[in-house]
């Protein structure tokens, strides 16, 4: 049986549990054994994009010891953390020859949880079902980070009893910008506005996202503005059967 490590991601972990369980439950109908190391932290994202890159460089380290004790693909339900691994530790450790070539080892075993289905075991259909009408928000880092587009909507197009609809504006960013949203609250809260009322003028009911960031920016915009669209991870949607 082939077996991949889950890297579960900080905001998942602690806020979005529900979206790992899918994740598990959805590779382990598929014959793939998932293996998670209890000694994986966060991947130093928020630490990189503040511009604190020692940090950032230490938190690489201990992430790149844990899994080269491990074997296999990885998988995360997060494209900014796959973006994370893939490009910005070749950034944190460029020109460095103990540490370049590990972090680069890393990045070609990460997968984003879509991206892992589609382009790595070839599924489009997994027997889902969910009523009533979707909409999609490529997240930023997944649409522009990693260019995984199409396999999200792919595997949404077979959910049977669901209709796909386009999200007007899809490709601008929600708001949440990782520690944007914490720099410049003024313009995230504009930028969340927009999508709102983008998520409105489709009609649909749930919005679908592929990271967990994105998904508690709008969830609360939407509590705060007291409407009643709910936002899924999309490995949730899958997983209805």
């Amino acid at each position: 049986m082939p077996s991949v490590q889950l890297f579960i991601t900080c905001l998942t972990d602690s806020f979005f549990p529900d979206t790992g369980e899918a994740v598990v439950e959805i590779l382990r109908r598929l014959g793939i054994e998932v293996e998670f190391s209890p000694d994986q932290t966060c991947c130093g994202q928020p630490q990189f994009n503040a511009g604190l890159r020692n940090d950032a460089r230490e938190i690489a380290k201990h992430t790149i010891n844990v899994f080269e004790k491990t074997s296999g693909d990885i998988v995360t339900p997060s494209g900014s953390c796959a973006h994370q691994f893939r490009h910005n530790y070749q950034e944190l450790f460029e020109g460095d020859a103990e540490w370049q070539p590990r972090a680069e080892s890393l990045g070609k075993r990460v997968y984003e949880f879509t991206e892992y289905l589609v382009d790595k075991l070839g599924v489009t259909d997994l027997g889902a079902s969910w009523d009533g009408l979707l909409t999609y928000h490529p997240s930023c880092h997944t649409l522009r980070g990693i260019n995984v587009d199409k396999q999200p909507r792919m595997l949404l197009k077979h959910v049977k009893g669901a209709t796909l609809v386009d999200l007007p504006n899809a490709h601008e960013c929600c708001g949440f910008g990782g520690v944007m949203s914490a720099e410049h609250p003024e313009l995230s809260a504009e930028w969340l506005k927009r999508k709102i009322s983008n998520l409105e003028a489709t009609h649909a009911p749930t919005l679908v996202v592929t990271d967990a960031g994105c998904l508690m920016h709008i969830m609360g915009g939407l509590k705060r503005q007291g409407k009643a669209q709910r936002v899924v991870h999309i490995a949730e949607v899958l997983n209805q059967r």
